[in-house]
């Protein structure tokens, strides 16, 4: 399981903030713990941190200044994926591959890996509900909502818990394998395009 949470400047992409990832394996037919990992990162100069974004979030441009640059923290959660196959699951999951692809040199065995989005498959179970992001669907399942709602471990937290009951749903439509889960909501690591001028290939 994966979450940033992320500054949105104008007319720039997405600048990752803070990132957990919840690794889970399979035992005795539930979902175990492995490890966790959370950080902070400090964003470039010149990205501001707004009013607004500490409302959400509660972080500070100070804190994130005194944070650890974002290419450290994305090869020390790399150097924790040693024992691979992996599927990254997140929620609305092409918004944490484009975060991951922009980081690609420096996390390459996580920009490598496919994901899996727990809104995708929420659509497919419950088609009925007019939104699918994380509140809603929490709502829906009766999941407590996170006292911190809007950092990044609390969220990975609760996406682990809905992927649980996701996974428990899906069981009784049919879903059997991760094949199945692909099918309905696998997403490619993101290849970002070669700078102009670049090639990539020989022919």
């Amino acid at each position: 399981m994966i979450d940033f949470e992320a500054l949105t400047p104008a007319g720039r992409p997405a600048v990752p903030v803070e990132v957990a990832a919840l690794a889970l394996t399979v035992k005795n037919g539930d979902l175990a713990e492995l490890w966790r990992f959370e950080a902070l990162m400090a964003p470039p100069p010149g990205v501001p941190v707004t009013a607004f974004d500490t409302r959400q979030t509660g972080l500070t441009r100070d804190r994130l200044a005194a944070a650890d640059q974002p290419e450290e923290v994305m090869a020390r959660l790399d150097a924790h994926l040693d024992t691979p196959p992996y599927r990254l699951v997140a929620q609305h999951a092409p918004t944490e591959a484009g975060l991951i692809a922009h980081l690609r040199p420096h996390c390459p065995v996580l920009a490598a890996t496919s994901l899996l989005d727990t809104v995708r498959l929420a659509r497919a179970l419950y088609p009925e509900l007019s939104s699918h992001n994380l509140d809603t669907l929490l709502r829906f399942v009766n999941i407590p909502r996170p006292i911190d709602r809007h950092r990044a471990m609390p969220d990975v937290e609760a996406t682990a818990r809905l992927f649980r009951r996701l996974l428990a749903d899906g069981q009784q439509a049919g879903w059997r394998t991760l094949h199945h889960l692909e099918a309905i909501a696998g997403l490619a690591p993101k290849k970002l395009p070669a700078p102009a001028g670049d090639q990539e290939e020989l022919f």
